[in-house]
Order: C-alpha cells, then sequence, then structure tokens
C-alpha cells in the first residue's frame, strides 16, 4: 500500500545546494539471518554526555523553528547517519512513511547519510530515486527470519542466551554493526539516528558519537497488550515473557541515547516511566497536507473503510473483531452498511471471516486515496497498539469523519467529539457509526475541524524542522561536554 504522496512529492523535493558531494547509492548483499554477537551493541556504555545534560536537553528544546529557507544559512550542516533495519521503500507501512519524510526534509538542510535493509520485495533503487538530496544511501539485502523457520528458531535460542527479545535479537545485521562502526571510527558523522528499537543492537549506543533513539513505538506496551488480548494459555505466558524482556530492552536503549525522541506526549510519559533520568521528548506525527485533501468526490452511502498494513498483527486483530463484535450491530441499525479493508498481505483468516460478513478486502493498492474519498466514516478499532496512527491523520486531512477506540486514537492531540468520535465497546463503536451514517451534517463538521488542526499544525516540513532542532542540539550539547 504505497501512499501516492510519496511518490508525487519527492518528485518535487528541491535539490543539493551547488558544491555539495554527489550522493552514491549502495544495494549489497549480506549474511543470512542471525549473525553476530548476541549481546549486539546494547552491552556498550552509557552514554558519554554528563549527566545532567540530557535531561535538560529534553526539557529545554524551543518546540518550533523558522522555514527552512532561512534556517540553511544560520545552521551548520551536521553530517547525520541515519540508521534503519527493515526497509524504507516502498513506502506502505506507518514507521516507513514517517522516516522517509523526516529524512528527506532533513537532508535539505544536512549531510544525511542513510544506512538501511531491504527484503526480496523490497526496491533499494528506488529509494534512491526518491531520495536524491542524501549525501549516501547504503541498503544491504537481509531478510529477518520468519516464525517457523529454522533461522528463528535459532533466533529464539540465542535471545534466551541474551538480553535481547527475539523480535530485537533477529535484526541484528552484522553489516549494518560494521558500516555504522566503520563510519563512527572514521569520525565521518556528527550524529548517529537510530530509527526503531529494532535498530539499535546495530548502533554504538553511549560510544564517541551522539546518538538519537527514535522510538516510533513503545514496543513492550504493544507486546503487553498483545499478551493481554490473547486467549490461548500457552502463547500468552510466551508473550508476558517477552514484553517484560522488550521493556528492559526499550529501558536500556533510552538510557544509553544521547536523546530519545517519541512520536507523543503519551509515548513520552511510558517511557520515562521506564526508563527514569533519560533524556526524552516528543515529536508529534505529520501528514502530507498537500496530497491528503478534501476533493469533493460523493461519498458511497453507507459505506466504511480501515486502512492499514494487514501484516501487523494489531491491525489484522482490530479488524477481525470488527468484523465479528461490530459490523452485525451496525447493520442492525442501518443494513445497507458496507466496508472495505485497505491494506497489504490480508491472510486468509481475514480473507475467509471477510467474505463470509459480505466485507470487501483489497489487498495491496498504489494509492488509499480512492478509497477514503467515498467513505462515508473512516473506522480506527484498534485494541493493541503502540506509537501514532498516521491512517487517523490522513483521513482528517481528506476531511473525513473518523471513529476510533481510545488506542486507536491515542497519542494523537485530537479532541473526542471536536475532532473524531470515541467508542470502546463493540456496541458503542456500532452505534457512532450508525449515528454518522445517518447525519452527514455532522460527519462533514468533524472532517472539517481535522482538517483545519493537521493543516495548522502538522505538516511534514513543520515535524522535521522540529526533528533538526533535536539534531542540532543533541551535537552542540556533545561538543560542549
Amino acid at each position: 500500500m504505497v501512499p501516492g504522496g510519496v511518490l508525487a512529492r519527492c518528485r518535487g523535493v528541491r535539490a543539493r545546494t551547488a558544491g555539495s558531494r554527489t550522493g552514491s547509492v549502495q544495494a549489497v548483499g549480506a549474511p543470512a539471518a542471525g549473525g553476530g554477537a548476541p549481546n549486539g551493541c546494547l552491552a556498550t556504555r552509557r552514554s558519554a554526555l554528563a549527566p545532567r545534560q540530557p535531561r535538560n536537553l529534553a526539557a529545554d528544546l524551543p518546540r518550533r523553528r523558522g522555514s527552512g529557507r532561512h534556517r540553511a544559512a544560520s545552521v551548520r550542516r551536521l553530517g547525520i547517519l541515519w540508521v534503519k533495519v527493515g526497509g524504507l521503500w516502498p513506502v506502505h507501512t506507518g514507521g516507513r512513511l514517517r522516516s522517509f519524510h523526516i529524512v528527506s526534509e532533513l537532508a535539505r538542510d544536512h549531510r544525511v547519510t542513510l544506512l538501511t535493509t531491504h527484503g526480496l520485495d523490497d526496491n533499494p533503487d528506488g529509494l534512491r530515486g526518491q531520495l536524491p538530496q542524501c549525501e549516501r544511501v547504503t541498503s544491504f539485502l537481509y531478510a529477518a527470519p520468519k516464525q517457523s523457520s529454522a533461522g528463528f528458531a535459532r533466533a529464539v535460542v540465542g535471545s534466551w542466551l541474551s538480553p535481547l527479545p527475539v523480535d530485537l535479537w533477529k535484526w541484528q545485521v552484522p553489516a549494518v554493526r560494521e558500516e555504522v562502526r566503520r563510519m563512527v571510527s572514521a569520525r565521518q558523522v556528527d550524529l548517529c539516528v537510530a530509527d526503531f528499537l529494532y535498530t539499535t543492537p546495530n548502533v554504538p549506543l553511549g560510544g564517541s558519537v551522539p546518538v538519537i533513539f527514535f522510538d516510533h513505538n513503545v514496543e513492550h506496551v504493544i507486546w503487553k497488550r498483545l499478551s493481554r488480548v490473547e486467549a490461548r494459555p500457552w502463547r500468552r505466558a510466551l508473550l508476558e515473557a517477552e514484553w517484560r524482556k522488550m521493556r528492559r530492552a526499550e529501558a536500556r536503549a533510552c538510557a544509553r541515547a544521547s536523546l530519545t525522541i517519541a512520536v507523543s506526549e503519551v509515548d513520552r510519559t511510558l517511557l520515562v516511566a521506564n526508563a527514569p533520568g533519560a533524556a526524552i521528548c516528543s515529536i508529534p506525527t505529520g501528514v502530507d497536507t498537500a496530497f491528503f485533501v478534501p476533493n469533493g468526490s460523493r461519498e458511497a452511502p453507507a459505506s466504511l473503510v480501515f486502512i492499514g498494513s494487514m501484516d501487523w498483527y494489531p491491525n489484522e486483530d482490530a479488524i477481525l473483531h470488527f468484523i465479528r463484535a461490530t459490523l452485525p450491530g451496525i447493520r442492525r441499525q442501518v443494513p445497507e452498511a458496507s466496508l472495505t479493508v485497505v491494506g497489504r498481505n490480508p491472510r486468509p483468516q481475514l480473507r475467509a471471516a471477510a467474505a463470509r460478513a459480505g466485507v470487501r478486502v483489497t489487498g495491496t493498492v498504489e494509492d488509499v486515496r480512492p478509497y477514503v474519498e467515498k467513505a462515508a466514516v473512516v473506522v480506527v478499532p484498534l485494541r493493541v497498539g503502540g506509537g501514532t496512527r498516521l491512517k487517523i491523520f490522513e483521513a482528517l486531512a481528506m476531511g473525513k469523519a473518523v471513529v476510533a477506540t481510545k488506542v486507536g486514537a491515542e497519542g494523537l492531540p485530537l479532541v473526542a467529539g471536536t475532532h473524531y468520535v470515541r467508542a470502546d465497546t463493540p456496541d458503542a463503536f456500532a452505534r457512532a457509526v450508525a449515528s454518522l451514517l445517518e447525519d452527514p451534517r455532522r460527519r462533514t463538521a468533524l472532517g472539517a475541524a481535522g482538517r483545519r488542526l493537521v493543516e495548522d499544525k502538522f505538516s511534514w516540513p513543520q515535524v522535521a524542522r522540529e526533528f533538526a532542532t533535536r539534531c542540532e542540539q543533541v551535537v552542540s550539547a556533545g561538543q560542549e561536554r
């Protein structure tokens, strides 16, 4: 599910200034999954910043900066190494979308090197074409072992013998670790960004170069919530052990990074509670307000849509539960109500449940906008999750009415009843959706309020400028010690 805004917008990205080095791209093969020392780089010492500097750093950073046009002349161009395992192109997940836009904007004013991995279905050459402003893009072929594979069994055993949970252990990529070590040792960078918790075993937290840990989700909370909704006792026990190990790993990463950036105040509060004394701030998520716009298209009567990658368990859990527990209640009140599920890699279990309920499942689509445009209501019935839901911001940017659970809207600066309707039980959700389907004026009012909010405060350039501020301050603090 590739948001077309990325494709359309990146072609218009401002070119690098004259005199800057020409960017390069490499797509490199890598060893098989599971290599490297079990402890990865999480065994390194605490950040070299003075103990009190990180706490003040997070608290004192300004909330907004001026326009990028005026910043370029006044801010020293930093050498930033952005590291993200798990790929970045195509942009078909919320995490990739957030990272892509911030990297793209940062590279306008700073020398950004992107180091990532790609799977067999990814497109590293396409990534270079969409990020011409980056100084260098290097991507290593690496596929994390999947469940039931021999590689995953090795990851489980390796995790038992290390402080890393399975989902971090399997993302140790020797080629990435070695390239990061080489660039840091050669002093080619001023700052390293570890993008997602899964990247941190490959980055020297607490080393000679300051590191920002960009935590898109409070991972241990997601795993804890998964354990709470799991019905099978044996699997619930495994998830219980995994989330506790994930909590410790996340606390170590926060404590050893120069600064941790969360994507919402809700997440920041959770991280601070888990890692007291660590430097942690929050930067809101964004949306491409020039691409996701209301276009006045006619809605399909009584139509609902759910948008999300179906190979991410919280999305699959949400829509399966919605089909079984909520959709029947909606149809009792609005018999003609229809539901379309849009997102990549739906499993047979979801397709079977959808077929029985008369629900359309699209699989991967090139552009989600036509599906959102036709919807009368966008539903976000998540029971498990973390971070922020870009799908809600995109729907609001298109002027759509949204019904979401507390978890579904968690972390977003939205006011229930003004920007969206909150409903947390199947019956309440069904009543809220049915009421909106029968009240077009209310739908219009919610959509207009949501559009104003994201347009005024949450465009990607605004978000990226705030991220750049943090980068500059972290480097400055490191130079002063």
